[in-house]
Order: C-alpha cells, then sequence, then structure tokens
C-alpha cells in the first residue's frame, strides 16, 4: 500500500505553517521562563544527616522569600525523601541564603554544605549564546554531509526539517511557560540528531529507488517519494514509538533532573517523526522539481 504523502505536502506543511504560527505569537507575547542557567542565580547542594522532603525545605526558604525555588533531591529510592538536596534560587542576596540555609538547621537537623556558589547574568548570556552556536554548528556540518553523502536539494530539505522541529520544541516550552535551563540545552541537540537519523533513512530509500536514472519524470519522482516513505514507515514508526516510551516513562517516575530533560525530548521526539516522515521527502521533492523545470526553462532559452 503505497501512502500519497506528496499529493497532501500541503495540508502537512499547513499544519506545520499553523503551529509555526502559534509558536510565534507565543514566544513574542508569552516570553521564556528561563531558569537561573540563563538569569543567574544561586545553587546550595547541602546533605543532612536525616531524609528530608521537598516540602520542609521549600517551607524553611519560603520563610526567606524563597518559596519559587527550585529543590531537587538527590540520590532518592522513592522520589519523596532524601538526605542529599540540592537547591536553585533566583538572584537574591547573600545574606538572605545563607541566613535561610542557616535557618534549616533548627528546623530540618545537622547538615554539610557541598556547595554553595553563585552564577551570574553574565554567565547565563553566555551560555544562551553557545547554544545556539551549538545548534546552528550541527546544522551546518549536517548540511556539508549530507551535500557530500546525497546532494545539496537533500540537506537543504533535512535542515529546513530540522529548523522546524528545534523551533516547535522551543515554541512548546513557551506556551506552557515550562522552565528552561542547561539540560533543555543537551535535549535540543539530542532532538537534532534524533530527527536527522529517520530523515537520513528516507533520504537513502529514494536513492536507492531512483537507481542510476539519468532523467526522470516528475510524476514517477513523486511516485519514488511515496514508495520510499511507505517502504520506511514501519521502522520510523516503531524506532519513535520505542523511543517515545522509554523517554515518557523517564519523564513520569525520573527525578526532576532527568524530567527536565525528557520533557523537550519528548516534544522533540513527536515533532522529528512528524516532520520526518510527512515534510522533509515531499519537500525535497519540491525543491527537486523546482530546481529541475528551472534548469529545463534555461535549457530552452539556450537553444
Amino acid at each position: 500500500m503505497r501512502f500519497p504523502i506528496v499529493k497532501h505536502f500541503k495540508y502537512f506543511m499547513g499544519l506545520t505553517l499553523l503551529v509555526l504560527f502559534i509558536g510565534v505569537i507565543s514566544i513574542f507575547t508569552r516570553g521564556f521562563n528561563m531558569g537561573i542557567d540563563f538569569t543567574g542565580g544561586s545553587i546550595v547542594d547541602l546533605t543532612f544527616e536525616n531524609e528530608v522532603t521537598v516540602s520542609q525545605v521549600r517551607d524553611v526558604l519560603s520563610q526567606h522569600g524563597m518559596g519559587n525555588s527550585i529543590i531537587q533531591l538527590e540520590n532518592s529510592t522513592n522520589n519523596e525523601k532524601s538526605k542529599s538536596v540540592l537547591i536553585r534560587t533566583g538572584l537574591v542576596e547573600d545574606d538572605q541564603l545563607r541566613a535561610a540555609v542557616s535557618d534549616m538547621q533548627g528546623a530540618l537537623g545537622n547538615y554539610q554544605i557541598n556547595r554553595m556558589e553563585n552564577i551570574g547574568a553574565t554567565i547565563g548570556e553566555e551560555l544562551i549564546e553557545q547554544a545556539a552556536m551549538a545548534v546552528v554548528l550541527s546544522w551546518l556540518l549536517m548540511i556539508v554531509y549530507i551535500t557530500y553523502r546525497f546532494e545539496f536539494n537533500f540537506a537543504v530539505a533535512a535542515v529546513a526539517a530540522l529548523v522546524i522541529d528545534v523551533f516547535v520544541t522551543i515554541s512548546y516550552f513557551s506556551f506552557f511557560q515550562m522552565e528552561l535551563d542547561s539540560s533543555f540545552v543537551a535535549a535540543l541537540l539530542t532532538v537534532v540528531g534524533f530527527s536527522i537519523n529517520g530523515t537520513v533513512v528516507i533520504f537513502d530509500r529514494i536513492r536507492e529507488n531512483i537507481g542510476t536514472r539519468s532523467s526522470i519524470t516528475d510524476e514517477r519522482l513523486s511516485e519514488i517519494v511515496n514508495d520510499s516513505i511507505t517502504q520506511t514507515l514501519t521502522r520510523s514508526i516503531n524506532t519513535s514509538l520505542t523511543t517515545f516510551f522509554m523517554v515518557f516513562m523517564l519523564a513520569i517516575l525520573g527525578v526532576d533532573s532527568v524530567r527536565e530533560f525528557a520533557i523537550p525530548l519528548l516534544a522533540g521526539i513527536v515533532c522529528g517523526a512528524y516532520s520526518s516522515v510527512c515534510i522533509t521527502g515531499t519537500l525535497w521533492y519540491t525543491i527537486k522539481k523546482a530546481t529541475h523545470n528551472k534548469s529545463g526553462k534555461a535549457a530552452k532559452k539556450a537553444k
């Protein structure tokens, strides 16, 4: 059975543009909920003699105006109690932070300070620049590699889909006002790697089905793209579903630090699976058809 993906490309692209439009509106109206990795703040790593809960630590912090701090339990077997606690706060005065940490001894028992440091806003700005540079550099390297292995039109289609994947994932966090931190950057790069993997499989099948033909009609090329997507569809679905289920369980059962990595990865997996199947192949066909028609017109003029 052949799925007419190329025939319905305008519907898939329309849905994509709608999601992108909603993302643009959300980014400009709601902005982003930046974590302390980007905005600056304080990190406190404590080890208590007795196990404590997140609510107990938050009660002490709330007395000093830091109730919105991120509290992570480390080395916890049930994700409810732990002796090791990592606290991330916004920008606060040193005296305010030290007073809150000092009061924890009376409320929660003795503890050992493993780490207490401030992250300046300048470091956050550098992290944003480095994250953007890492994503763009990965795109450039993929353009070079895919052009070498296939052709430049394949590279353009693949990177265009990756840009969509990254933008949709970012828009998802803007729309739901989920916090962006360093884990998000790692997840974003993982999404890029996952998405390009499915795309390369489809491109490789298209190249195999084209074979050594030097000339091919647009109609036949459309059939080849549909056949290639259909032939790799089972593989694409199985890979996406198995990866999604694993990451979904991490998002549900994992500790906070793991969950912060898993949630953007979930959004990226869904978007990457969609773009690989519904966008990249047909986008390559559209670019190929346009360049073929352009070269044909140029040849006629030359005659």
